[in-house]
């Protein structure tokens, strides 16, 4: 936030908080975010941290809450595999207990069949007919995607 003379505008813990609970209520995010947020916003390290104590046991802010809305989010909007997940909540922050609860949320039947989907939408023709070098690139564009290596050989082979 600026103000007309271009200065970065420094907010009392009272307004951050009541900005971080409408940032907190407008979509699930994850505790790093919100410290980023409160430190951006000219807080000091102890009013960062009490505010996000108190944004907890308001539950504006609930990790696995957040994990689990993230993992689902990405799964089924973007077809990202769990590798991709995790990579990207372990740039959040996010403890790894919690990583592997909210994985748990998406469905092995899903996870299989958003990756058959997502072969046949990037190959139109059959698998088995594809070469060498088109397999490989459809490999590739899987493991990007973040599918795990032996899923994908076994859903080729099929």
């Amino acid at each position: 936030m600026e103000d007309q003379t271009g200065k970065t505008k420094v907010l009392t813990p009272l307004q951050a908080k009541r900005k971080a609970e409408s940032y907190c209520a407008y979509q699930e995010r994850a505790q790093q975010e919100v410290r980023d947020k409160l430190y951006s916003w000219g807080l000091h390290s102890n009013d960062v941290e009490q505010i996000i104590s108190d944004l907890i046991s308001d539950n504006f802010l609930n990790e696995e809450r957040f994990a689990k809305a993230f993992v689902l989010g990405k799964f089924r909007m973007k077809g990202w595999g769990k590798i991709k997940i995790v990579q990207h909540l372990k740039a959040k922050r996010v403890s790894k207990p919690l990583i592997q609860i909210a994985l748990r949320e998406i469905d092995l039947d899903d996870y299989e069949a958003k990756l058959s989907e997502l072969i046949s939408k990037k190959v139109n023709v059959d698998v088995t007919s594809l070469n060498l070098k088109e397999k490989a690139k459809l490999i590739r564009y899987l493991q990007s995607k973040g599918y795990e290596n032996d899923l994908i050989f076994s859903k080729i082979k099929e």
